[in-house]
């Protein structure tokens, strides 16, 4: 598989998202309440952003009984992987763009994903 290309991803964006992408780029699974402890956050706020995550098909949720009680885990899929690769990647470049050069144009440090299309003269 080739090697990911550097793109901003609005949906892995929002700080807890990410924070729960790092953890999960560590492991193959995380166990909710890993994830939540690990974020400083409710479960609520952790269920929003994992269903985010969810919907886009970056994780995928498995609930399994573990000492009677029904526990979640997620877990990256391939697509959530390489997107988050990708992301890291874009924030890797702003961040170099920014520190090698002030005299850059806007559009040049710009996310790529949202760098608006120039209209034909």
């Amino acid at each position: 598989m080739s090697p990911p290309v550097p793109r901003f991803d609005a949906v892995l964006h929002p700080p807890a998202r990410l924070q729960a992408c790092a953890v999960m780029a560590t492991a193959d699974e995380v166990e909710f309440a890993t994830l939540r402890d690990a974020l400083e956050v409710s479960d609520s706020v952790l269920s929003k952003h994992l269903r985010a995550l969810d919907d886009a098909g970056y994780v995928r949720l498995r609930k399994a009984t573990s000492d009677g009680r029904v526990r979640t885990w997620a877990a990256f899929t391939a697509k959530g992987r390489r997107a988050f690769e990708a992301h890291v990647l874009e924030l890797q470049r702003l961040a170099g763009a920014l520190s090698s050069s002030t005299e850059r144009s806007a559009p040049e440090m710009a996310p790529r994903a949202l760098v608006p299309r120039r209209s034909p003269a």
